[in-house]
This record gives C-alpha cells, structure tokens and sequence, in this order.
C-alpha cells in the first residue's frame, strides 16, 4: 500500500515540477534577464576607468567568466531542479498523506490530496513569502545570505506548526457548532503566525531606484510558480486517487 502511494506522489510531483518549471521558464525568466541587465549596467557605471572592453561594458577576468554558468545553461538546469525538486516533494506528500489519511481531514481520498497541497502550500511557502517575499538576482548583499537563509527557515517551521495547531484545534473543537471549530482553528493559526511577524526582524535590501515594477513581476512569477506547482500536486495526486481508488 505504502509503496503505491509513493509512486503515485513521486508520478504527481514529477508531472508538478515540469508544469512549474513551464510557467518560471515562461513568466519568471523574462524578469531574471531584466534584472541581470539592470545589475550589469550599474556594475559597468561602477567600474574604474580603464577596466571596460572594446564594447563599454566592464571587463570580467578569465576566471570569472569560466564560472559562470550560461543563462542558456539556468535555463535547461530550471526544468532539472524543480523536476527533482518535484520528485522529492511528492514522496514526502504522499507519506505525510499516508499518515493523516484516516485520521485527520476529509475521509473522501481526492479532496484529503487536494487539502493536504493546500496546507503545505500555505505552511512551506505562503506564510514565509509574506514575511520575507523572493528577490530577483540584482537584490540582497552576499554578506546577509546566512542570515536571510535562517530567517527564512524559522518562518517555515513557524507555518508548518502554526497550521498543525489549527488543525489539533479544529479537532478538539469536534463535538462544538461548525462555527467555533472553525474559529479556533483560524485563532489558532493566526497568532503565531502574526507573533512571528512581529517578532521576525526585517530585511529590507531592494536598492533605491530599482523598478518597483520588475521587482513585483518577479516576485508575482516567483508565488506563481509555487501555486501551480503545489496545485499540479494535489490535482495530480487526487486525480490518481480517484482513478484507481484507495490503496
């Protein structure tokens, strides 16, 4: 049982992080390329007289340029990473389906699939994109990664625990009227997760002058590309479940 479950989240994630990696390559792209070019133009205004080439733009060393990676290359290694990215997700999907199926949410399979990619969604992505939202390449200092790493984590662990006391709450509240379940279940959810935005420091690195509309281009493809991702899960997974029924 437990192994067809597997194969079915890792079938699901797989066809999931393509269709991701569709819409980033389509949407997301464009305004990486934008962004890049913005960063070189003023790496070029920066540079000392004498350090640009025949072209006007500011001269890289050799090492340099044999590190990098093509745009054509990111390109290609998109489709590659969230292809396993997909794949790891969906096997950790289908054994935390495993585990709560029966026991907590709907007992109808397919609305449990698409239930379960909702609340990870909002756990794992949603609650820490608000507190700290993506960056296209031309914003954040190198020297702050470490930081913003770690903060980005808290905030993820904050949402997975602040969407499984909702959810102890909703079933504690069992024998109560639909609308205190529900109640304490968004009490619950809401006030470690608007602690955590208090509490949580900010960073704030987006340069002044950057095009306040690239960077909400980006950050809409960024979102954009989780919400068909994690969608393309549940559906996936809830449309293998009704195919071929309980496992």
């Amino acid at each position: 049982m437990i192994t067809k479950l597997i194969v079915r989240g890792l079938v699901a994630g797989l066809l999931a992080g393509l269709l991701a990696a569709v819409f980033a390559y389509t949407v997301g792209e464009p305004r990486i390329d934008q962004a890049i070019a913005l960063e070189e133009a003023a790496a070029a205004a920066a540079a000392p007289a004498g350090t640009h080439d025949d072209t006007g733009t500011a001269a890289h060393s050799h090492d340099e340029e044999e590190a990098l990676v093509s745009r054509d290359g990111q390109r290609a290694g998109l489709f590659l990473a969230l292809g396993l990215y997909g794949l790891a997700i969906g096997g950790l999907f289908s054994l935390v389906y495993a585990a709560v199926r029966g026991r907590a949410g709907p007992r109808s399979e397919p609305v449990l699939a698409v239930t379960l990619a909702a609340a990870a969604f909002t756990s794992v992505v949603l609650i820490p994109f608000v507190k700290y939202p993506a960056n296209p390449p031309a914003v954040g200092d190198p020297e702050t990664i470490n930081q913003r790493t770690v903060l980005y984590l808290v905030a993820v662990v904050i949402g997975i625990l602040a969407v499984a006391a909702a959810v102890a709450a909703y079933r504690y509240a069992s024998r109560s009227e639909p609308w205190v379940r529900w109640l304490s279940a968004g009490a619950t959810f809401l006030v470690p997760v608007v602690a955590a935005w208090i509490l949580l420091p900010e960073i704030s690195e987006v340069p002044r002058g950057f095009p306040a509309d690239l960077l909400w281009d980006f950050r809409v493809a960024s979102i954009g590309t989780q919400v068909v991702f994690w969608a393309g899960v549940g559906a996936l997974f809830a449309f293998a479940a009704r195919r071929r029924g309980p496992v």
